[in-house]
């Protein structure tokens, strides 16, 4: 065999090597949710899938209000990705495309931002939402994440690369304002980058623990990663009631993942490459 196809095999088992470990911890939860805890605490352990699946299923839904959380997870995290993809790619564009005073200055600002801590920000947030009335609502989770500077350092650095200012010139002499510009220039030729940032920020939303069980004081609107955490008990923790439910509730993100996977992996490398 030559030297490359000898390097090509060997590209290929490093590849499914990574994919083996990246694929353990989804594996293993699958056989955790499948069996009874006690099959989990036995040693060795049981490496095989069980037959308690449905069973750790119908526990989960008697214990937890899971169709309500996922409900309400679903509302947030929708609201917060649409408000994102708006708000981030209208200021990416603004920093990217346009010259006004104080354009780096404010820009070195909101990426200073990105290296503060979110528990930094949690109590002067959480009495901004007390002060607006919104807490225990859904609005204290989705207003605060409608933009970030992670998002915009993102668009921006695509806008910059992919948009020639001649194309912005020419939309300008015929007639088009700003948001015409943005909407009938900047946004088509982004999609790759919007599904990127469209999937973070869904994912991210979606995971979200800390600022949910700070701000929802109301049962009826707790999301479903507090929800889930309930099922930790003080005595006799049911882990595989426990992986059923994060089983339960990535179901939902693969599902999401698998159709945009595409758009997703385009704009990550697309990124890579124009950043």
């Amino acid at each position: 065999m030559t030297r490359s196809k000898w390097r090509g095999l060997g590209l290929h088992a490093v590849l499914v090597f990574a994919l083996l470990v990246f694929m353990l911890p989804f594996v293993w939860t699958i056989i955790m949710a499948s069996n009874t805890t006690a099959d989990i605490y036995r040693f060795p352990p049981k490496l095989s899938f069980g037959s308690h699946l449905f069973d750790n299923v119908r526990h989960v839904l008697d214990n937890v209000a899971f169709f309500q959380s996922m409900a309400n997870t679903a509302t947030v995290a929708i609201s917060t990705t649409l408000l994102v993809l708006f708000f981030d790619s209208l200021a990416a564009f603004t920093f990217a495309k346009f010259r006004f005073p104080g354009r780096n200055a404010l820009f070195v600002i909101l990426l200073a931002t990105m290296l503060l801590p979110a528990q930094l920000a949690a109590v002067p947030q959480f009495q901004t939402m007390a002060i607006l009335g919104w807490v225990g609502s859904l609005k204290a989770l989705i207003i605060p994440g409608a933009a970030n500077a992670f998002g915009i350092f993102w668009m921006r650095q695509y806008f910059q690369n992919s948009i020639h200012d001649e194309l912005v010139e020419a939309a300008t002499l015929d007639g088009c304002g700003f948001f015409g510009t943005y909407w009938h220039v900047a946004l088509p030729s982004a999609r790759p980058a919007l599904a990127f940032l469209g999937i973070f920020t869904f994912v991210g939303s979606w995971n979200d623990y800390m600022w949910p069980l700070i701000v929802l004081t109301n049962p009826d609107h707790i999301t479903l990663q507090v929800a889930l955490s309930t099922l930790n008990r003080a005595h006799g923790v049911d882990y595989s009631m426990i992986m059923t439910g994060a089983l339960m509730a990535m179901l939902p993100l693969v599902f999401i993942f698998g159709i945009f996977a595409r758009q997703f992996i385009k704009g990550a490398t697309e990124g890579a490459v124009r950043g």
